[in-house]
């Protein structure tokens, strides 16, 4: 925090405010029914989850194949989450949940998932409180807040256990804000440190809420109108519900500079830079970002405009929604841009001209502005335009739209339940279409089976929906996938590795080296060149050729040491070269990371062969004992060990 910030916090005096509501009162003793309102909202549109599964896009990285996940809430791992890029990000708190999740419940889907409605939830009901506290409007703020609750384009967020980023850092934000308008009303060091801290833990989340200082000065503007001009628009002027809305939202505070609000901001500008910086190194460090090279500064603004305009009209008409829209990899046709460039210039041009309803400029610049990070002008991944990005920038629509609503219902003295009736039928509707799409989340198959059908040239797709039907015992329906995917994209990456896969178990092992080869040497992800390095291994270790599969596992442990795999391939190699010192090491050590029954009886194999059949027995005995399938494990472990030539 600079100094001279530090001293004009400090200095800023601390005048009595207007009479200030807490969370859960107001005069006329609605908030506490109208929150339980929309838990119970959320609660029953998204319980679906419940009988949703992991999905094999993630939640691996995230939860299921994480060993330090999985390990629960311990003292390395929470080392490990302040230190790791696992996954091309960095976002300690998120690992910290999902490895709570791990401890409390195990590998339970439904129970990841109905923490993240839970948060879903709890944002929700922030925001109304947000809302309400600072412009005195209980009812507009309990439809905005419904709107977000109900949306179906945020059933990606909730419904995606890898995505307990997203609500998470959401949750921090709308703290923040809260925090915000409390320092607002009466600014003391301690509150902006408040601030500070609750923005500093939303980015530990998520590095979406990077905008949050922005998102402050709009704040400023309306409805806290700290910047020059009249009190906050909208409110009424005589009667009961101008004493009840006032009370709500504290008053009128006082007048600020636009330097001073500005300056006010620039220790939580530096916090988003310190976190930019992060950010960039760890998405960098994944293989992630997407070079110059690959997508050129025309296609990327093209793709930024064409985003905005597709993100608006899903706002409005909220159907056809996929888990992945592929990435454009040429220009898109010249009317389309003009036309989104038309569209997004009228509207600006609407909203920034001079009048006294500012929350139109005020949600239009946060649906902007929210989504710049994520927008394209630094491409990250294999996602064009992901509907978990709409979870932070939509609520500024949100909020106009239930604003102008209501200001033409009172200009046009419209009785308060005719406007109920329209306002309670979208909310139905977005109910129904949100209940509805859970059900494409409740397995890989269903999610990515959908995808497929609504979009076109989805590589990504293909892949993940081959994989998922590999792993299910049906190899000649997921290799029909990876064709396709590299009919699409020829070269394909992911589409390389199934096939490589797919050829090694139908005993084409030259064949699927030759697929592993092209994954390993174009790979930007280090955990793709790990599987291709690891699989090219065993591969090599079924030839016979020891000395090339050894240096094979090594490459793969070295790029990713966390996988057991490749450490159990090297207790192998070890273990055929009669090293069994060696081979009981690296087989500890794998069941170090993941304790299996497999390895566990690798190990017994080992001490057998070193002349310990006391001991040998003793572990096949305890695997016995607590194994859910024996007999499968011991029939792994015995073609692991015959596997190559000469074995």
């Amino acid at each position: 925090m600079s100094a001279p910030a530090v001293a004009a916090i400090a200095k800023q005096p601390a005048e009595p405010r207007a009479p200030r509501s807490g969370l859960f009162l107001s005069p006329g003793k609605r908030t506490l029914p109208m929150a339980l309102l929309l838990i119970a909202v959320v609660v029953i549109a998204y319980s679906p989850v419940a009988h949703n599964g992991f999905l094999n896009f993630d939640d691996g990285t995230y939860i299921t194949t994480n060993p330090h996940i999985k390990a629960g809430l311990t003292a390395p791992m929470v080392k490990w989450a302040f230190t790791t890029f696992e996954g091309a990000h960095y976002h300690p708190l998120t690992w910290l949940t999902h490895a709570l999740d791990c401890q409390l419940f195990g590998l339970d889907p439904a129970a990841h998932h109905e923490v993240n409605v839970l948060l879903h939830a709890a944002n929700a009901v922030l925001l109304f409180l947000l809302l309400q506290t600072a412009t005195g409007f209980p009812w507009r703020s309990l439809f905005v807040a419904a709107l977000f609750a109900l949306h179906p384009i945020n059933v990606e967020s909730v419904a995606w256990a890898a995505e307990r980023k997203n609500v998470l850092s959401m949750f921090f934000c709308l703290l923040a804000l809260h925090a915000y308008v409390a320092y607002v009303r009466q600014p003391r060091l301690t509150r902006y440190a408040l601030v500070a801290l609750l923005f500093t833990m939303g980015l530990l989340s998520k590095s979406q809420i990077v905008t949050l200082p922005f998102l402050f000065l709009l704040f400023d503007y309306w409805p806290l109108h700290r910047l020059g001009g009249a009190p906050a628009d909208g409110l009424p002027a005589t009667g009961p519900s101008a004493a009840e809305a006032r009370a709500l939202s504290g008053g009128a505070l006082p007048r600020a500079s636009l330097g001073w609000l500005v300056l006010e901001k620039i220790p939580l500008l530096a916090l988003s830079a310190a976190i930019a910086v992060v950010t960039m190194k760890s998405q960098k460090a994944g293989g992630a970002v997407i070079t110059i090279a690959q997508a050129g500064p025309l296609l990327r603004l093209e793709t930024v405009l064409i985003s905005y305009a597709h993100y608006l009209g899903k706002a409005f008409w909220p159907t056809n929604l996929v888990l992945l829209y592929p990435q454009p990899s040429q220009l898109y046709p010249l009317w389309r841009v003009a036309a989104a460039a038309l569209l997004l210039t009228g509207i600006t041009a609407g909203v920034l001209r001079p009048h006294r309803r500012r929350y139109l400029a005020v949600g239009w610049l946060w649906f902007l502005g929210a989504l710049v990070p994520m927008i394209g002008l630094v491409r990250v991944g294999a996602q064009a335009m992901p509907d978990h990005f709409a979870y932070l920038p939509f609520l500024g629509l949100f909020l106009i739209l239930t604003w102008l609503a209501a200001d033409w219902a009172k200009d046009h003295r419209v009785p308060a339940p005719w406007l109920a009736v329209p306002a309670f039928a979208v909310l139905l509707m977005l109910g129904g279409l949100t209940y509805r799409q859970l059900g494409y989340w409740r397995d890989s198959e269903s999610i990515w089976t959908h995808t497929l059908a609504l979009t076109e040239n989805n590589s990504v797709a293909h892949d993940m929906l081959g994989f998922y039907l590999s792993d299910e015992g049906r190899p000649d329906e997921a290799v029909v996938h990876f064709r396709a995917a590299m009919a699409i994209l020829p070269g394909d990456l992911s589409a390389n590795l199934g096939l490589g896969a797919y050829e090694h178990a139908r005993g084409n092992l030259r064949a699927a080296i030759e697929h592993y080869q092209v994954v390993a040497q174009h790979a930007a992800q280090p955990i793709l060149r790990a599987d291709a390095y690891g699989n090219m291994g065993s591969v090599y270790r079924q030839l016979g050729d020891l000395a090339q599969a050894k240096q094979c596992f090594e490459t793969s442990s070295a790029l990713a040491p966390d996988q057991p795999m490749p450490i159990v391939g090297l207790g192998l190699v070890a273990q055929k070269n009669g090293d069994f010192d060696e081979a009981l090491r690296q087989y500890f050590r794998a069941m170090a990371i993941q304790p299996t029954d497999v390895g566990f009886l690798l190990i017994a194999s080992a001490l057998d062969q070193q002349g310990h059949p006391g001991q040998a027995s003793a572990i096949r005995e305890r695997v016995a004992r607590v194994s859910k399938d024996f007999a499968a494990a011991n029939k792994e472990a015995q073609s692991l060990l015959e596997t190559q030539t000469g074995g």
